[in-house]
């Protein structure tokens, strides 16, 4: 394989176009590209989060796994037509949601973001791939998106979901849960 990057400042965005992997030229602020964009900024912050010292023993690799499914998901939305996530990785993290949810206490009341700087970094991944899915959904309305590409960013964030919440409890902390009944803020006199 030859360099696949061996020059960066091309000039070919300056007319506020990029091109996609077949070599279309669409706008920057297409909605495959918004779609490209989001998938990117969630793999960037599953690096930030694998990047958070003391993750539990077995989180690296499926971190790592879930990387490379993103990079297929970002492969998938700049090529057209591609279909690069599949079930059995949708599968794969449905089967990882069941486990590392298996031993945490029910909730009773929602959980505000945080509670270590691992579990406030994965809850950040979460909303990122809120929106990704977001994104990915909007495009749908106008164009087509391989099936099982949608299934994944929702397994995924049921799965960031639950990993913050290990996260938050292997730190030697606690789960911040919202408080329905904070009372009336003080008043100034």
């Amino acid at each position: 394989m030859g360099n696949r990057l061996s020059k960066i400042v091309t000039r070919t965005g300056d007319d506020g176009s990029t091109g996609l992997a077949d070599g279309t030229r669409v706008p920057k602020d297409s909605l495959r590209i918004e779609a490209c964009g989001a998938v990117d900024e969630l793999n960037s912050a599953i690096g930030m989060l694998l990047a958070t010292p003391g993750l539990p023993a077995t989180l690296p690799a499926l971190l790592l796994d879930i990387q490379h499914d993103l990079f297929d998901l970002g492969g998938e939305l700049a090529i057209p037509g591609s279909v690069l996530i599949r079930a059995p990785q949708v599968e794969k993290l449905e089967q990882q949601v069941e486990s590392w949810n298996a031993p945490l206490p029910p909730l009773r009341e929602f959980v505000l973001p945080g509670g270590s700087v691992a579990a406030a970094a994965c809850h950040l991944a979460r909303s990122i791939c809120r929106r990704a899915e977001r994104r990915c959904w909007a495009l749908t309305r106008t164009e087509a998106l391989g099936p099982h590409a949608l299934h994944y960013l929702n397994r995924l964030s049921d799965l960031l979901f639950v990993v913050a919440r290990v996260l938050a409890r292997s730190a030697g902390g606690s789960e911040v849960l919202w408080r329905r009944e904070r009372g009336s803020p003080a008043s100034a006199d």
